[in-house]
């Protein structure tokens, strides 16, 4: 049976099982619960506090006024449960018959949050507490979600988590890397929402810019840091970015969030004068039908400027005046971009840019629609679009800037507390053409990923035993109209497979066993085999011992696999006139003067010259997947009803890195031919004439490693892609949280980090580094008050190290940036802010190549209805 239709039939078989499951659920009686949840103390009420029926999927949360209503609830004895953080939970038991509506009014106590009651389910792919999860975990402080959301920069609620390495180009531009070998464009860490991986399909990194939801509507962000392979398959190298949305019944009611700020530029004022950035979002969410279906649409807006700057001046030093300001090191000249960003225009001659930068824009919209199963089952349907313009992307070839594109997506999905069936498909499509800025060359993508997926959960043993299954299914269609990649490889889809469990079992009531794996096959890797085994002690319940061995494994983008790109031109044409001088000129004499580094068939049909010898990256389709194996120890405790702490230590062994793009290395291209008018008997001598003349120059080693034909005949200089390398890393992560009082809370956090390469597996000329510091600090204080006063600040600290990827190489600073926010509840429906991002203004680059950033201000207000 061919792929296409084998997964053609999945999609049917699920959508056939999605509608006799709800056909099956609509019989069984429910009422519902109504009610208003307070504050212990003073009698306030409190807004976003969860409500969910326990052992179903049936959840909300109260709004502003702290009012909750819950529908389609089967008739019976139920538990009824409050959480929220900073308040103790609450359990109350209700009876609910048919056609009824009980009223439960609950009374929350403020307490400091314990790890205990944390519960989080990204690490085993189902709910537990956090101090039972078999893999370092953490889950992002909603009040972060709620300060960044305005920002529109989703990884910056992620700058506090332990491990976690954030390399910053540009105000949406982000690589979210944990635990070492960060790179310009990172695809280490998986990240999924709702289940749905958001990676582009050619380039597999993530664009943060497309997200059609703002932060704050975010239900929950967790982070998993090391290997997961062994549940999540491919890409869960580093860790795993779980973020969780709401059903249309958690988000009743109507949310408008309006900001505007700008950007701090080098000179510590503002960076272009009048107001640089502006977002509004809109979310509206209902329910009707008796509590039978739901809805909710999400609507947002948001323009920037950048800090990216053009650099196309002609003597090679606009990077060197880019970062004089933000480095204390030596810059090297860099290769002249030849064209400036979009909105300005370079002078000719001198390369001086004029004009203004054309802002950064993203408009997105999505709708929900939920349908609510009387057993507490949910089915769902949605999609949305999101379209972005004028981000700059820093690529192993340099920088690319995205005129426009949109990322269409579509997800269906139903979910039982025992098995959950999804189907998804995300698409990007470039409307107008990308821009390599070190060519010129427009660079285009239509690509579609369709993915079906199945997970089931079992427990046995009166629930000392668990198992959590699954397979799915996922085929990847790209064309990028051979701007991208040569006719043969272009155009092309390619299929997916997997399968994964992972069993867990209670030793005793302080000991638990997990054993995971997973199997994934594709058209383009051979099979992997993902194992995980971890060992969690419990010795009381506010202290845990997790020791976890596992694996996971990289692959290869589709650039890495197929990419066809000119990144510079080579003049050999001096080369050619000393050959035509040398012994070897009477064998050239067929050749016309010029064409010796042109086409194999040379004379009037060739229009190539030795002056114009193209510079080409090239993927390798012979690449094999990079691997991860880690070796972890953790700890999570709560030390006092007041202070809890995370310990983290790990041992990885990594090996079969991508290289960066080098000369050489790519057995499909060898060193270069002839033109066939010379004749055969000087062929050889020739040849190895002209390499042992470009190798004897540092200045043209490159060419003499990669000069070559392409299959068209023509010659170029082909730097290309190997697997090649190993290294060891080994670090600690350290976290640590405060209540100092009901209201202000601390928290703080270390990471130390450190590698071994081994030097003897290294491909000639790749110059492997972890583009990780040693060491970061981070901490935080946060003040919430009972009259609606919230007050937050932040630091991050590395300390500096080296940095190579791709055609940028040198050396990142230590780095500081403070961060603080402000807010002030002036009625239950309406808050206003202001959020300050590097408020010191400090002059900073994270990525080498990437922009310097600065300082982003933005004030704001939120309207509830």
């Amino acid at each position: 049976m061919r792929l296409s239709s084998l997964f053609r039939r999945s999609m049917l078989l699920a959508a056939v099982a999605v509608g006799t499951l709800a056909s099956s659920a609509t019989a069984q009686a429910t009422g519902g619960i109504s009610g208003t949840v307070t504050r212990s103390d003073d009698g306030s009420p409190l807004g976003g506090v969860i409500v969910r029926v326990m052992g179903t999927q049936i959840t909300t949360n109260t709004n502003p006024s702290g009012r909750f209503t819950l529908q389609r609830i089967p008739t019976g004895p139920q538990t009824i449960r409050f959480t929220w953080l900073g308040y103790g939970p609450r359990e109350f038991q209700v009876e609910i018959t048919a056609g009824g509506m009980a009223t439960v009014d609950a009374k929350l106590e403020p307490l400091p949050v314990h790890l205990a009651e944390v519960m989080v389910s990204g690490a085993s792919r189902a709910p537990e507490r956090v101090t039972e999860a078999p893999s370092a975990i953490t889950q992002v402080d909603p009040r972060i979600l709620r300060t960044t959301s305005i920002t529109g920069q989703a990884p910056l609620a992620l700058r506090n988590v332990p491990g976690v390495d954030l390399a910053q180009s540009g105000v949406t531009d982000f690589n979210v890397n944990a635990r070492g070998f960060n790179s310009s464009l990172n695809r280490r860490v998986l990240t999924l929402q709702d289940g749905r991986d958001l990676a582009i399909a050619f380039l597999g990194a993530q664009e943060w810019n497309t997200l059609t939801m703002p932060t704050e509507d975010f239900t929950k962000m967790e982070f998993v840091s090391g290997p997961g392979s062994a549940l999540y398959g491919a890409n869960a190298y580093s860790g795993v970015l779980d973020i969780t949305t709401p059903t249309a019944r958690e988000a009743k009611g109507t949310k408008l969030t309006v900001g505007g700020g700008a950007l701090g530029g080098p000179s510590g004022g503002w960076d272009g004068g009048s107001p640089a950035s502006f977002r509004a979002d809109l979310r509206h969410a209902g329910v009707f039908g008796e509590g039978r279906f739901g809805y909710r649409l999400n609507l947002g807006y948001s323009q920037t400027d950048t800090w990216s700057r053009s650099r196309t001046l002609r003597d090679s030093t606009s990077l060197q005046k880019e970062y004089a300001d933000a480095t204390d090191s030596s810059v090297a000249k860099a290769r002249a971009e030849v064209r400036p960003l979009l909105g300005q225009t370079a002078d000719p001659t001198t390369g001086e840019v004029s004009g203004d930068r054309d802002p950064i824009t993203s408009m997105y919209g999505s709708a929900r629609f939920d349908y609510y199963a009387a057993n507490g089952a949910v089915g769902t349907v949605e999609g949305g679009v999101a379209s972005v313009a004028n981000e700059v992307f820093v690529t192993g070839i340099g920088r690319v800037q995205v005129t426009g594109a949109s990322r269409p997506w579509a997800r269906l999905n139903w979910a039982d507390n025992r098995f959950n069936i999804m189907a998804y498909w995300n698409g990007r499509r470039t409307g107008d053409p990308q821009y390599s800025l070190a060519s010129g060359a427009p660079l285009l993508e239509t690509s579609d990923i369709f993915h079906l997926e199945g997970q089931g959960n079992e427990s046995f043993s009166d629930g000392r035993g668990r198992i959590v299954y699954g397979a799915s299914a996922r085929n990847i269609r790209l064309d990028t109209d051979t701007t991208l990649m040569i006719g043969r490889d272009d155009n092309r889809s390619d299929y997916y497979y997997a399968g994964f469990a992972q069993f867990s079992w209670d030793l005793t009531d302080k000991a638990r066993f997990v054993l995971a794996g997973r199997v994934d096959l594709g058209t383009l890797i051979d099979p992997q085999f993902s194992p995980k085994m971890a060992l969690v002690l419990t010795p009381s319940e506010k202290h845990s011992i997790r020791f976890t061995v596992n694996r996971a494994f990289q692959t290869p983008n589709y650039s890495e696999y197929f990419l066809r790109a000119q990144a510079s031109v080579a003049n050999l044409s001096l080369l050619e006139a000393g050959l035509r001088a040398s012994a070897l000129g009477p064998a050239l004499a067929g050749v016309p003067n010029g064409q010796l580094f042109a086409c194999t068939t040379v004379g009037p049909t060739c229009t190539k010259t030795s002056s114009n010898v193209p510079g080409m990256a090239r993927g390798n389709g012979k690449l094999q997947v990079e691997t991860n194996t880690g070796y972890e120890v953790g700890y999570r405790g709560d030390l006092s009803d007041r202070f809890f702490i995370s310990v983290d230590a790990y041992v990885n062994r990594l090996g079969n890195f991508v290289t960066d793009l080098l000369p050489g290395v790519n057995p499909a291209f060898k060193f270069w031919t002839s033109p066939t008018a010379v004749p055969a008997p000087f062929r050889g001598t020739l040849e190895g004439t002209v390499r042992s003349i470009l190798l004897s120059n540092p200045a043209t080693r490159t060419a003499g490693l990669g000069l070559t034909r392409q299959e068209d005949g023509n010659t170029a200089i082909v730097l290309s892609y190997s697997n090649a390398g190993s290294a060891t890393q080994w670090g600690t992560d350290i976290g640590a949280g405060f209540h100092f009082t009901d209201e202000l809370t601390g928290s703080a956090g270390f990471s130390w980090f450190d590698y071994s390469v081994n030097t003897d597996e290294l491909a000639a000329g790749d110059k492997l580094l972890a583009n990780t510091p040693e060491f970061r600090y981070t901490g935080a204080l946060n003040y919430a008050g009972r009259q609606g006063l919230d007050l937050g600040a932040s630091f991050r600290a590395s300390t500096g190290f080296p940095w190579a990827a791709g055609v940028f190489a040198g050396w990142i600073e230590p780095g500081f940036t403070l961060d603080a926010t402000a807010g002030y509840r002036i009625t239950n429906n309406l808050r206003v802010f202001l959020t300050g991002n590097n408020v010191l203004n400090e002059q900073w680059f994270s990525v080498y190549g990437g922009s310097v950033n600065g300082r982003r201000i933005m004030a704001g207000a939120t309207a509830t209805f």
